[in-house]
């Protein structure tokens, strides 16, 4: 039958805060597992979304009855991909994720909303749900227990980066809004700022 997790959370940043962090969030000091991050696809559409697929590395780090039980060469790396839907009208983002790698020993997927609060415009409301399953005979059961552990550690994890992402944003924010007040000196004149940078 597989495992089911769903969790709500209450984020205190408004919704275009949380989706600038949501891009910017790796890597920071609790998430230290993911490897690499490589934009595969991104389409604005002609609705106005961001579509983007990301292929994410991650470490494998299988307990200790795992290891006794799988092959010593078996890959240490999960390769996860990352479907994601920005609406900037409706102020919600969607994401969808599934490891690519292992399916047999097991899968995990999740999809997570953030979207805007709409009683309280500087929150942001995020759910998450995970599907965890695996297809080993006799082992099914206490492999998918270990799965839900790991997730439940993992997304803890995921929360405490973005948040770190955000405060570091915020932070930022915070040091532009001082710079800009602050008086230019006597026959200084403001240099441009450069062109953004467009997406590939």
């Amino acid at each position: 039958m597989g495992r089911y997790f769903y969790s709500e959370v209450d984020i205190k940043s408004p919704w275009h805060q949380v989706l600038a962090a949501f891009w910017q969030r790796y890597p920071n000091p609790y998430s230290t597992h993911v490897l690499t991050e490589d934009v595969l696809y991104r389409e604005v559409t002609s609705s106005n979304h961001l579509l983007s697929r990301r292929l994410l590395t991650k470490t494998n780090r299988l307990p200790g009855w795992a290891e006794r039980v799988f092959p010593m060469h078996m890959a240490r790396a999960v390769y996860v991909l990352e479907d994601s839907i920005v609406d900037p009208q409706a102020h919600t983002l969607i994401t969808k994720t599934w490891n690519l790698n292992h399916n047999t020993l097991m899968t995990v997927v999740e999809r997570c909303l953030f979207e805007e609060d709409h009683g309280r415009p500087s929150w942001t409301k995020l759910r998450r749900e995970a599907w965890i399953s695996s297809a080993v005979y006799g082992l099914g059961r206490p492999i998918q227990e270990f799965g839900l552990a790991r997730f439940k550690s993992n997304q803890a994890k995921a929360m405490r980066g973005l948040e770190y992402s955000l405060s570091k944003l915020q932070t930022n924010d915070q040091g532009e809004s001082s710079e800009k007040q602050k008086p230019l000196p006597p026959q200084a004149t403001p240099t441009p700022n450069p062109k953004p940078k467009q997406f590939v």
